[in-house]
This record gives C-alpha cells, sequence and structure tokens, in this order.
C-alpha cells in the first residue's frame, strides 16, 4: 500500500511540473545585428598625370645692386608615381611650367638706369614622403629644380641662362572623386646664380634668382 502511494505522489509531482512548464512564456527571439558595410581604405599606389598653377614671389640679387624682389605667375603640367606601404606612401613627382616670376630695380649700382631678373619656365624633380589618412594625404617633398634666370636692362645685351638648383617644401593632397585628386603645396626653389659679367655691364657680375612657390593641383590617377 506504501508503494503504491509514493507513486502516485511521484505522478502528481511530474504534472505539476509539466504544468507549469507549459504556462512559462516563450523564450525571446536571438536579435538580428545587420553586418556594417565594408568600405575599403583609399590606397593611394600608382601612377598620374595632372595640371598645375600659382605664383611666386622671391628675390634677385646683382652682384652692384644688392637684392630686390620678383613676384609673378605660373602653370604647367604633372607625372608622378606613388608607392603606399601601410600608411606611408613614398613618391617620385616631375613638373614643367611656363612661367613669369620677374622683378626691376634702378637701384644705386645697377649700370643702366634699372635691372631686371625673369625666369621664363621652371621645372622640379622631386621625392615624397605622405602619410595616408584614408582620402587624404598631407606629404613633404624636395628636389633638383632647373629654370631661366634672364638677366636684362637698357643698353644691356643681358643673358639668358638654364640652371640647375635645388627645392623643398610639402602639400597636402586628397581624393576628390573616382580617380580624380587635388592638391595645394608651397615649394621654396633656389636657382642658384648666373655669371652674366659684362653682358650685364659689370665684368663681375653675378645674378641670383629664388622663390617661394604657392600653387594648386588637379591630378588623374590610372
Amino acid at each position: 500500500m506504501m508503494k503504491r502511494v509514493i507513486v502516485a505522489c511521484i505522478a502528481v509531482a511530474a504534472m505539476g511540473g509539466t504544468a507549469a512548464a507549459a504556462d512559462l512564456p516563450p523564450a525571446p527571439a536571438v536579435p538580428y545585428y545587420k553586418a556594417p558595410v565594408y568600405v575599403p581604405t583609399y590606397n593611394w599606389s600608382g601612377f598620374y598625370i595632372g595640371i598645375n598653377g600659382g605664383g611666386g614671389w622671391g628675390r634677385s640679387d646683382w652682384s652692384t645692386t644688392g637684392s630686390f624682389g620678383t613676384s609673378g605667375g605660373l602653370v604647367g603640367g604633372t607625372v608622378g608615381y606613388n608607392y603606399q606601404i601601410n600608411q606611408a606612401v613614398l613618391g617620385v613627382e616631375g613638373d614643367i611650367d611656363w612661367a613669369d616670376i620677374n622683378g626691376t630695380t634702378s637701384a644705386a649700382g645697377c649700370p643702366t638706369t634699372s635691372c631686371s631678373t625673369g625666369d621664363n619656365w621652371l621645372s622640379t624633380i622631386r621625392g615624397r614622403i605622405g602619410y595616408a589618412g584614408d582620402r587624404f594625404m598631407p606629404y613633404f617633398t624636395g628636389g633638383a629644380a632647373f629654370g631661366d634666370i634672364k638677366a636684362s636692362g637698357p643698353g644691356l645685351t643681358g643673358d639668358d641662362s638654364t640652371n640647375a638648383g635645388w627645392t623643398l617644401g610639402g602639400g597636402i593632397e586628397f581624393a576628390i572623386a573616382g580617380h580624380w585628386t587635388a592638391k595645394a603645396e608651397y615649394l621654396y626653389v633656389d636657382l642658384g646664380h648666373e655669371s652674366c659679367g659684362l653682358s650685364c655691364g659689370a665684368a663681375t657680375q653675378n645674378v641670383s634668382w629664388r622663390a617661394n612657390i604657392g600653387r594648386v593641383g588637379v591630378n588623374y590617377r590610372f
């Protein structure tokens, strides 16, 4: 008789547990999260060509007159190549510009009523090192510069010499749309001096040209 009572109690307890479980609310659904869209980081590697333009201001010296100011504009073309390693961007860039950066002085010591120095073209070949911040890249740049130093004055035969010098500067470039980028940069350029001599009115007459160049440009990357 006791065994029957125990068995009956166990059966009642089991039925009660099943009923209680049936009364429990359903487990909440696992929330669904949409995976974020992956946007690839911009890569600066590759060849590019472009155009640039801007202006310059600087100084020229004639041995007999001292220093005087020069200024003017320039416009031309650019070609280059970048190679990106992590966030470092290493590159080389060359450009050639038509220029009209000149100045005139009538200071004491000028062999005639005025002495003029001008630059009609300017070219640079530079290395670049930049930091890739996704779609913008600040950079430093430096290398060789080439251009003409044109010295003249009333009654003088003058001289026009192609000179090699150096340049150093920096800038920032932005990816704007598709394959296109835009940049703004500053360069300090020193073309040294030419020995103009008697063509510029004195047996020893050196004429120098140096300038600060500010320009903007647009490049197309391949």
